[in-house]
């Protein structure tokens, strides 16, 4: 609503109040007086606003057709073929092996090979007087084996001998070999004729005699 009607209507209403109370208050007839004399109306325009008019749509921009491009063939040279080189080799002839024959041994000395033998009885070199007092008491028994080396001299290498088979008690085994490396003699074995060590073997039987 613009002010100037606003203004109107309030003037309107002021005349409507004061016609009200002159009718109160008795001074209608010369309100009506007033009134009745020449009203002047008016015609309040409002103000026209102009409407601004909406813009014109945005023009499409026309799509051109999808012309699509056109083949081009590029000719392309085939690359040659790699070369292929060959090369052979001429095996190299070995050299002529040389077979070297070593020189026979010479031939053994003339003589007799044998065996060494033993000078007398083996068996009575050990008696039941070589029994250790100790191993007597303890009633030890039993049978040692032993190997022992008989060197160019025909007798047992000290140090050679070597329990193989054990009879059980230490101190019969170690008298066994004591006896042997000190009494045992024999005629060296031969081999061309001459003295060699052999290794030999021997078994003894421990036994206590009965009374």
């Amino acid at each position: 609503m613009s002010s100037t009607r606003v203004v109107s209507l309030g003037i309107v209403a002021l005349l409507h109040v004061f016609l009200g109370y002159a009718l109160i208050t008795g001074l209608a007839l010369k309100a009506v007086k007033v009134i009745t004399g020449p009203l002047e109306t008016f015609e309040v325009e409002e103000p026209k606003i102009e409407e601004e008019p909406p813009p014109p749509p945005p023009e499409m921009e026309e799509i051109p057709p999808y012309v699509p491009p056109p083949e081009v063939v590029v000719e392309t040279t085939a690359p040659p073929p790699p070369a292929i080189t060959i090369q052979t080799t001429v095996p190299t002839p070995e050299p002529p092996r040389v077979v070297v024959t070593p020189p026979a041994p010479p031939p053994p000395p003339a003589g007799p090979t044998q065996r060494a033998t033993p000078r007398g009885r083996l068996g009575a070199s050990i008696s039941t007087d070589d029994y250790p007092d100790a191993s007597l008491r303890a009633e030890e028994q039993g049978v040692t084996a032993v190997r022992y080396e008989v060197n160019e001299q025909g007798r047992v290498t000290p140090g050679s001998c070597a329990v193989t088979r054990s009879s059980g008690h230490d101190r019969l085994d170690r008298r066994t070999c004591e006896l042997v490396e000190r009494r045992f003699r024999f005629n060296p074995a031969l081999q061309g004729g001459k003295p060699v060590r052999e290794t030999r073997a021997q078994s003894v039987r421990w036994q206590i005699p009965e009374d």
